[in-house]
């Protein structure tokens, strides 16, 4: 439908680009979360949601179910279990918040500590919605450079002295220590002792974004940063995105009261959707100790099919670090390729991905890289798709072709 009227002197400035209009999913897609669909627990999901409703459906005619504005009780129960057997963290009911995805844990925590003209601290590298947030609020964000073991703490130091000695406060420090995204790092124990310790020297919190921990594929991760830290000074959040659906938009935050408060007052959307948090705390009491190693057996097999594609269509001209978890894998491409105009020739040629710039506080530095996510297309659409990327970059760029006798990585 168009309209003849002009809404456009009516928009206040700072809105971000407009949207296009949606074409569809391109033929090999490797951009965003989405996961593998032959791993979403169908059946026992559909004997959840039976279950549910049956038991407890008419409760969804209250806002909350009664149980109040952080979520529905006994998911935030199972999440006090799972956190303390699987992250080290110990907390109560009254410690979680349930929010829509930890998209709207982002915008919560930001809301509450932030203003136009704050500086915060990431990863160089990092999650793209984390950035997108922080431009449209006017907020500096410092990047620290990644090493194989995540942000590098040698560098934060002096950064964190840089500021004080300027006058600057961070309003938090941003990391994905748990399968990082989008390098799919692990930070060992001893960093994340030697983060916690910076940070409670210079009175800045830890943001710990956990959305990927439960994908390790040794299924043994380091205790979150939250259970490490001695004075609360830790706002931990995670999600069911990665490990159940991502389309289920059920994501939480572990945090002080004295922020949970705060951030109760801002979530003005009258409750994240209850029937999703029933049927996920249904489902997850019984299986989701099962289900999780068994999808990340599936993803890790499609992680080989994706490194071996690379291997073969691009040689050494295709550069990366086999990730430790998780549903990315980040590729360094020779230099003369400018990731931001390969994305545009690949869709053309029915290929997304996602270039570096976009992930990155340094530009320059991730121009040639891109994230590939390797979870949603199957093993052949896998193969058949980077085939693809491989002729765009041959053709766009001028990679060489991978030569026959060039060995495939160990």
């Amino acid at each position: 439908m168009t309209s003849s009227f002009d809404f456009a002197p009516l928009f206040p400035a700072g809105l971000p680009a407009p949207s296009a209009r949606w074409t569809g999913l391109a033929k090999y897609n490797f951009v965003g979360g989405n996961n593998d669909s032959e791993q979403v627990p169908l059946d026992e999901l559909i004997e959840a949601t039976n279950t549910a409703l049956r038991r407890e459906g008419r409760s969804l005619a209250t806002y909350g179910l009664a149980h109040g504005p952080q979520g529905y009780l006994p998911l935030r129960e199972f999440l006090v279990t799972k956190l303390e057997r699987d992250a080290g963290i110990s907390c109560t009911v009254d410690d979680l918040l349930i929010v829509s995805g930890s998209l709207q844990a982002l915008d919560l925590v930001n809301a509450t500590l932030l203003a136009r003209g704050d500086t915060v601290i990431f990863e160089q590298e990092s999650y793209q919605g984390s950035l997108t947030r922080l431009a449209r609020l006017g907020v500096k964000v410092v990047g620290i450079p990644l090493d194989k073991d995540g942000m590098r703490m040698d560098v934060l130091a002096t950064t964190l002295a840089d500021l004080k000695s300027r006058g600057i406060r961070p309003k938090y420090i941003y990391t994905i220590p748990t399968v990082q995204n989008p390098t799919g790092s692990i930070m060992p124990e001893s960093r994340r002792a030697e983060l916690v310790r910076l940070a409670t020297e210079y009175s800045v919190p830890i943001f710990e974004d956990d959305c990927y921990a439960d994908l390790v594929w040794s299924g043994q991760r380091p205790p979150a940063i939250y259970a490490m830290s001695p004075n609360g000074g830790v706002i931990h959040i995670g999600s069911f995105s990665k490990s159940i659906a991502p389309a289920l938009r059920v994501g939480f935050v572990v945090a002080p009261w004295e922020v949970m408060s705060r951030m109760l007052a801002l979530k003005t959307d009258a409750g994240s959707g209850a029937l999703e948090q029933m049927v996920l705390a249904t489902y997850c009491k019984p299986h989701f100790a099962s289900h999780v190693p068994a999808l990340t057996k599936a993803l890790r097999t499609k992680l080989d099919t994706l490194m071996e594609a690379l291997d073969e269509q691009f040689g050494t001209a295709a550069e990366f670090d086999e990730p430790k978890g998780g549903i990315f894998l980040w590729v360094k491409l020779p230099d003369q390729v400018d990731t931001l105009r390969l994305y545009q020739a690949a869709l053309a040629a029915g290929v997304s991905i996602n270039p570096g710039p976009e992930w990155s506080t340094s530009k320059e530095h991730s121009s040639s890289r891109l994230r590939l996510c390797f979870a949603s297309p199957t093993h052949q659409q896998i193969r058949d798709g980077v085939a693809v990327l491989a002729e765009v970059c041959r053709k766009e760029f001028g990679v060489p072709a991978r030569s026959a006798n060039v060995e495939t990585r160990a």
